[in-house]
């Protein structure tokens, strides 16, 4: 047969670009700031992850310097064969102390936290009670554990206690509740206090994946800080890529769960452990956060003004409560045209975010706040996206 086996590849990019759901890589030549180089562009960054700007901070910096002239660029193997150091013991420490939990575990980054600890916490006779818009991770991460998914309308406690009723007639060995604690696309946060309660009248394992909640809510602490549930969420899934701008996930919990984790997780077991500067800027970005509280400060500061502003020019920001704030257009070629014109002609970087991250008809640009933006910047940025918002009657 004369086939070519590999003429989907063309054929699926050309029908994404048709329908204008092309994801653009541009490319920074500089550090993760506010002002930065894109593409050989000076502009105003509104979509980073590192909200309290913390990847281009000189403490931290200097503490991956440091470390890398004293241990190298690489950590030689897996974790538990002879990639581990007394730094990543000295990061796992000072993690969990900051978290308030009984032990915590550096891993490859959050996805690799939810793909391969969700398939040893449950398998084929339990059952997974995930909200319908957790974070793609999760959902890859049940699906390679074999158990039963059931999903609860998002943050609809009355579901949710639907849900866990029939969970519980079904005779599973376990429940599990699985939600993020933050959503990424939507900057809502999950109903913890309200989860958990539901939680332990069934006896449900809860898992709450916060790689957007750490650094930011809580005084950094996160989302079971901020509704003061420590000793109540079983295990806490995060990220060091985002509020503490350096890398890696996290888990965070009891000994026992910690402990399974190193024995159990493939993700964890079978990659190569972190390079001893990144290891090192990890534990230097926690110090940060503890001792210079302006950071987290400054990013609600931020949030609440620049949230208020595009409000009031009519754009729709859904159930933002967050630094993550979308701008929701609809139409994904809008979303697209909005970000296209931000980038070319106003110096401004938005991404726009469109399926599958989110639903055809609810395409938008999806604005974070930066601790490092000034008042002046984020007025420059109002400005241009009320011009271009009325140029395009999306506003």
């Amino acid at each position: 047969m004369n086939r070519d086996p590999v003429a989907f590849l063309k054929e699926d990019m050309t029908e994404l670009r048709k329908s204008n759901l092309e994801w653009i890589i541009r490319y920074l030549e500089g550090g993760s700031k506010p002002h930065c180089i894109v593409n050989g562009k000076e502009v105003l960054m509104l979509n980073t992850n590192n909200y309290l700007g913390l990847a281009t901070h000189p403490k931290i910096i200097q503490a991956s310097i440091d470390a890398t002239k004293k241990y190298g660029a690489g950590a030689g193997a897996v974790p538990v064969i002879a990639g581990s150091f007394d730094l990543t013991r000295e990061f796992q420490e000072k993690f969990a102390k900051y978290k308030e939990v009984e032990a915590s575990l550096l891993c490859q980054t959050g996805f690799a936290v939810n793909s391969g600890l969700i398939p040893m916490l449950v398998g084929k006779p339990d059952i997974v009670v995930s909200d319908e818009l957790n974070h793609g991770s999760i959902i890859d991460g049940v699906r390679l554990s074999g158990a039963k998914r059931v999903i609860y309308k998002h943050r609809d406690i009355s579901d949710l206690e639907n849900q866990l009723k029939e969970a519980e007639k079904g005779g599973a060995r376990r429940i599990c509740i699985i939600t993020d604690g933050v959503f990424s696309m939507d900057g809502d946060m999950a109903p913890l206090d309200k989860i958990v309660n539901v939680a332990e009248d069934f006896g449900a394992m809860i898992f709450v994946d916060d790689c957007h909640g750490e650094g930011v809510l809580g005084d950094g602490k996160g989302i079971v800080a901020h509704f003061n549930l420590q000793g109540r969420v079983h295990v806490e899934g995060g990220s060091m890529s985002k509020g503490f701008g350096v890398f890696g996930g996290t888990v965070a919990g009891s000994k026992d769960l910690i402990e399974f984790c190193t024995n159990k997780s493939r993700t964890y077991l079978l990659s190569t452990a972190h390079p001893p500067g990144v290891v090192a800027a990890n534990i230097a970005s926690i110090e940060v956060v503890e001792s210079e509280p302006q950071h987290v400060k400054a990013v609600w500061e931020h949030t609440n003004y620049f949230k208020k502003e595009v409000q009031s020019m009519g754009y729709d920001t859904g159930r933002s409560e967050t630094p993550i704030i979308p701008l929701i257009i609809g139409d994904p070629g809008k979303a697209q045209e909005l970000a296209r014109i931000l980038f070319e002609e106003e110096n401004i970087y938005g991404t726009p975010i469109v399926f599958p991250m989110v639903a055809r008809e609810l395409s938008r640009i999806r604005v974070q706040m930066n601790a490092l933006l000034t008042k002046d910047d984020l007025n420059t940025a109002l400005s241009s996206i009320e011009k271009v918002g009325k140029k395009l009657d999306i506003i």
